[in-house]
């Protein structure tokens, strides 16, 4: 039976209005979750449902998951599979193209072990493929017209969300796959410039880590961990520009070649000074050396006025310094080092950093055994 288009004028000027604004928020973000989330807890707003779920695609098993929803019965969802073709999801998935349905009690295809589980009552639905040109990434699925039934307006506008949806994860997954190959391209050259001294072998992943477990710790967002994972790679970088004679040295260095040795961190930052999209990453390259006492290097910076990565690099470099063996002496025992920290905190180290790395390490978060070391 054909429907009939009977929302007034108004009304469709705010579901444009609704598309625009939900368009505008979902992409502005490239982290897959927080699209989808975005989006799922907008769209039941914009035709005046109850909830909505987003079901993606397992690509080993061709079964339907729910990814994200909104509503009290979220986290229940996200426990339900749906075989392949199984439910109105499934049917969409296989078939292609936004369907309504008035009422899914009457239609066999409706899956009501959902319902049964999560207690929720199903009356009607619009469900839309999330497509991209090449790619089913999953469904779309709008529940429970808050009065009344889904008309022809509803379905055109969840159809244009779904698409919207299916651009937004395109997106964020392109940008993931090529900040993940750019993070290896990165971790390859800093473990490149390691073969050049074999006591550093292994040096630089083990920061990383050590550094990351300090900036959990100090419960940095998703981003800044993001940033100082590649500081942290990153942080020796200049060493590009040390002379082998002074790298490999077997013993300690004289002032000239101390000071050779120095620049290495303003090398690494001139180094990504081509690179703007690493203008966060760029200080904990430079300040990896700055002391909390104002007496480190290239620029003596005292106490919070040194960057918050360089002050976490500074504490894993040393901790990871200290544990390893080098030309002039061999490695110290894990407890003299750890009683090395506490004795510099507030004078070479940031307390902060400390204290993080040692709940870090007491809490079994990092050890030497999960870097690969032991001693």
């Amino acid at each position: 039976m054909k429907r009939h288009h009977d929302t007034p004028s108004g009304d469709s000027y705010n579901r444009l209005q609704s598309l625009m604004q939900l368009t505008a928020l979902i992409n502005s973000s490239l982290d897959p979750l927080e699209v989808r989330q975005m989006a799922i807890e907008t769209i039941p707003h914009c035709v005046s449902a109850d909830v909505a779920s987003l079901l993606l695609i397992d690509s080993e098993t061709g079964e339907l998951y729910f990814e994200v929803a909104s509503g009290e019965n979220s986290e229940t969802l996200k426990t339900i599979r749906l075989k392949p073709g199984e439910g109105i999801a499934g049917w969409v998935a296989r078939r292609g193209g936004a369907i309504i349905i008035d009422d899914v009690k009457s239609d066999k295809r409706f899956a009501s072990t959902v319902d049964n589980t999560t207690g929720y009552q199903t009356r009607n639905m619009i469900v839309a493929p999330v497509a991209t040109k090449d790619k089913l990434w999953g469904v779309l699925q709008v529940i429970n017209k808050l009065a009344g039934d889904f008309n022809e307006d509803d379905l055109d506008l969840v159809r244009a969300l779904a698409n919207q949806v299916a651009i937004a994860i395109e997106n964020a997954s392109i940008y993931q796959e090529l900040r993940s190959t750019f993070l290896g391209v990165t971790t390859a050259l800093a473990e490149a410039l390691e073969k050049r001294d074999a006591y550093t072998a292994g040096h630089t992943q083990r920061v990383h880590e050590y550094s990351l477990a300090i900036a959990r710790r100090l419960h940095l967002s998703d981003e800044q961990l993001d940033n100082l994972r590649l500081a942290a790679i990153l942080h020796d970088i200049g060493k590009i520009g040390v002379s082998d004679q002074v790298l490999r040295k077997p013993g300690r260095l004289d002032p000239d070649e101390f000071e050779e040795m120095s620049r290495h961190p303003a090398s690494g930052s001139e180094i990504l000074q081509h690179l703007p999209q690493l203008a966060e990453v760029r200080p904990g390259v430079l300040y990896h050396h700055e002391q909390y006492n104002g007496k480190g290097y290239p620029s003596r910076l005292q106490g919070e006025a040194i960057p918050l990565f360089a002050r976490i690099i500074a504490v894993a470099d040393a901790f990871d310094a200290m544990t390893s063996n080098r030309p002039y002496r061999t490695a110290l025992a894990v407890d003299t080092a750890l009683a090395e920290l506490k004795r510099c905190r507030g004078e070479q180290f940031d307390p902060g950093s400390v204290d993080a790395f040692m709940a870090a390490w007491q809490a079994g978060e990092i050890s030497l055994e999960q870097t690969g070391r032991t001693n």
